[in-house]
């Protein structure tokens, strides 16, 4: 009997401690839920907000015209009617900027990725990793300044997308150096190996051999790169200015998306346009992440 009792004792103790256990993960299941909401919860709110008060202006003209004058958006807020024009010389001025932007960050920063891979131990190496890790914590502002100093100053005489581009490039090179380098370390040694072993030249084993196994990796960083300075306006308010109009001319005053909120900002006739502009450059960036994340799982 009392060996059965005490079988019966450990009995209740094992299934009132699995009854605690389920407790526990039944309470800890729910916290992560609640923290998991009131994390999320801004985020929701912030694209509700901007999809609410942007949709409506969203239309065909959006895409299509200049931005209005303050007399065309006075007159159609008085009215009540949608404001007229759009901002598709903020839209051509930052696929102006940023295009260029990309085509100095790009080479520059996959060559000094495949410099640091190659030589891991190198103190030269080093050096350059510490400074780009530097860089990349250095606020745009002060890039913006010294673009300014640089090249509005004394290479083009002037307010410039040129100047710009070379402002959002060095804010570039960091993420497109350490996601070649890190992308690199990815591919196995022993396939640049095999193509060594087979007489194949050091530059092409590079160019045919290590870009494109990847290359998903690659196009990762450049994509995360460009989605950071699609949205950065303070570089872009000491080099390219803004224009009212569509502009090719690199070495010209050229406007971009995030300049034109900050200019429709400081007229409150434009309200409406801050909204829908927000809206379109938050959609732009998110489809540029998405198109990212997922080239990283093909990697």
């Amino acid at each position: 009997m009392g060996q059965k009792n005490s079988v019966k004792m450990e009995a209740h103790k094992l299934k009132d401690n699995s009854a605690y256990r389920t407790l526990k993960d039944k309470v800890f299941l729910i916290g992560v839920i609640i923290v998991s909401v009131i994390t999320i919860s801004p985020i929701v709110l912030i694209i509700g907000k901007l999809v609410w008060e942007g949709v409506g202006q969203i239309n065909f003209s959006f895409f299509t015209e200049t931005t209005p004058s303050t007399f065309e958006a006075m007159t159609a807020v008085a009215n009540n009617e949608v404001i007229p024009g759009g901002i598709v010389n903020g839209i051509m001025g930052t696929f102006l900027i940023v295009g260029m932007a990309s085509l100095i960050a790009i080479p520059i920063g996959i060559l000094i990725g495949l410099f640091l891979y190659e030589n891991q131990q190198s103190r030269y190496a080093g050096l350059i990793r510490s400074l780009s890790d530097i860089l990349q914590g250095v606020p745009s502002i002060v890039l913006g300044l010294i673009s300014y100093l640089w090249v509005v100053k004394n290479v083009v005489q002037g307010y410039s997308a040129l100047a710009g581009s070379v402002a959002l490039a060095v804010m570039m090179l960091p993420l497109i150096i350490r996601s070649t380098e890190e992308t690199m370390k990815m591919i196995p040694g022993t396939l640049k190996e095999a193509a060594l072993a087979l007489g194949v030249p050091y530059y092409k084993v590079i160019i045919r051999v290590l870009i494109p196994s990847g290359f998903s990796g690659l196009a990762t960083g450049v994509l995360l790169a460009i989605s950071r300075i699609l949205g950065e306006t303070a570089p872009l308010m000491l080099t390219t200015l803004g224009n009212p109009m569509i502009n090719w001319d690199i070495t010209a005053p050229t406007s971009a998306v995030p300049l034109l909120i900050w200019n429709f900002y400081n007229d409150p006739n434009m309200i409406n346009l801050i909204w829908s502009s927000s809206l379109f450059l938050m959609g732009f960036v998110l489809t540029m992440n998405i198109i990212s994340k997922r080239l990283v799982a093909k990697i």
